[in-house]
């Protein structure tokens, strides 16, 4: 996982502040689970020090504002009995009481082990006009022919197994990729 060990470059680093990177996710649904990098831990479970070890849904999305609390944890239960893409904004309430808006997106495939996933998670806030008078999910379900769609699983599914292998640079490459294609679909007029 992304975990801020990995080496990154100034460039790079510069890169995810802009992009709003906040950080990844990976879930063993079986063990009911997930691992969160320090990023992730910090803003979705409100406790940097939790990053790395295996958190209940509710542990790791203790943040998750208390109007969305109930539509995002139905999406993403849903999502781990089905399998496959997931993607939602949501707010979540920061130590300070603020409103911060998230995507989060992610994919979750059946293995011989049970069903597992991996995403991540994207501070949108600044992308959202007067975001203190909106409210409500934005939930989007995906066609699975559309190609940008189909690049950023394919690349989260790289980043899974590269992550394995311990090879730092090839983190930062597929890191690097990750990045541009989310900026792709953020860019995109139905996002």
């Amino acid at each position: 996982m992304f975990d801020g060990s990995t080496p990154v470059t100034p460039s790079l680093a510069s890169a995810l502040n802009a992009f709003g990177f906040v950080g990844v996710w990976e879930t063993n649904v079986a063990s009911g689970r997930s691992v969160l990098d320090a990023g992730a831990s910090s803003v979705m479970a409100g406790d940097a020090s939790l990053a790395g070890k295996p958190l209940t849904l509710d542990e790791a999305l203790a943040r998750i504002h208390p109007e969305d609390r109930d539509w995002v944890f139905a999406q993403i239960k849903r999502v781990r009995r089905t399998g496959g893409t997931f993607a939602a904004e949501f707010r979540i309430l920061t130590q300070a009481g603020e409103i911060r808006w998230i995507r989060n997106r992610g994919h979750l495939v059946p293995t011989a082990n049970g069903m597992h996933g991996h995403g991540a998670y994207v501070d949108i806030t600044d992308t959202r006009p007067n975001f203190s008078v909106l409210s409500g999910p934005k939930l989007r379900v995906l066609p699975p022919s559309d190609p940008l769609e189909q690049a950023a699983d394919q690349i989260l599914a790289a980043r899974l197994a590269i992550d394995r292998t311990g090879q730092t640079r090839l983190r930062t490459l597929v890191d690097t990729l990750l990045l541009e294609v989310g900026r792709a679909l953020a860019r995109r007029p139905d996002a």
